[in-house]
């Protein structure tokens, strides 16, 4: 099994309370073991980051500014985070980088110098463990209430808590990662790691 270089958590549902659209920094809450599970991969000298679809920037409801914002809240209380992938998009607009596409996941991989066959994605919903996939890391699902049944049935791998899920890959055997991708560079005509600054499929 290749060794774990770098976790890539979707941000909403998964690190914080997942609050629809938000861009009130006030509003963030971190999840029950997000602070310990981010602490645990750092001791054990693991990069960390986020990928996260914001479509209310596209939809009008947000700004990239107010994303900027929250972004900089959860990196304050949890962070920092080694890299930051945002996806401001809708999910008719066509970009590479809206999960369930790879390309915000291969963009991190490249800001990390990690190849994506050595990265977990940690998510709650089946765009987060598509993502994985299709960009060649290896995914881990911790479900909400807002989890699809047929999402969970479909992961790889399932955990009931995010302290759960980086535990087990720390210490764990995972499915080896399917697919492929290429480090250290983001996707070609993509600007999807341009960080807080810059769409799951239902986000």
């Amino acid at each position: 099994m290749n060794a774990v270089r770098a976790v890539l958590f979707d941000r909403d549902g998964t690190l914080v309370e997942d609050v629809p659209y938000n861009g009130d920094p006030d509003r963030v809450r971190p999840l029950p073991g997000a602070r310990e599970a981010v602490r645990l991969l750092r001791e054990h000298s693991v990069a960390t980051g986020v990928v996260t679809n914001q479509s209310g920037v596209a939809r009008g409801l947000i700004t990239a500014a107010d994303v900027r914002r929250v972004d900089e809240r959860v990196d304050t209380l949890l962070g920092p985070f080694d890299a930051w992938a945002v996806c401001p998009h809708g999910p008719d607009d066509g970009c590479r980088c809206r999960k369930p596409e790879p390309g915000l996941i291969l963009w991190a991989a490249g800001r990390l110098c990690a190849a994506p066959a050595d990265i977990v994605v940690v998510g709650d919903i089946g765009s987060d463990m598509e993502a994985a996939r299709r960009a060649g890391a290896r995914g881990i699902l911790v479900p909400t209430p807002a989890t699809r049944p047929e999402e969970t049935a479909a992961a790889d791998q399932v955990a009931p808590d995010l302290l759960t899920a980086v535990r087990r890959l720390l210490g764990g055997p995972l499915p080896p990662a399917r697919g492929q991708g290429t480090p250290c560079r983001a996707p070609a005509g993509e600007d999807a790691g341009a960080g807080p600054e810059p769409g799951r499929w239902r986000r």
